[in-house]
């Protein structure tokens, strides 16, 4: 997701996004230790977007 689109968005849905990618992430790390996951290259992906979610949060909130 690009910076962009994120700033469109309220700080409610900002939030509601953060948990999801969130949850989306521990079930990428759920399925590596199970060995069902076929692109690792995903987890960084994610990272990197709950990184930008927190912080353009901060931006709005500050």
């Amino acid at each position: 997701m690009k910076a962009n689109e994120l700033r469109a968005l309220s700080q409610d849905d900002l939030a509601v996004k953060e948990k999801e990618l969130t949850q989306e992430l521990f079930n990428i790390r759920f399925q590596l230790h199970t060995g069902r996951l076929e692109n690792t290259a995903k987890i960084d992906a994610v990272r990197k977007d709950i990184a930008r979610v927190k912080t353009i949060l901060q931006e709005k909130r500050g």
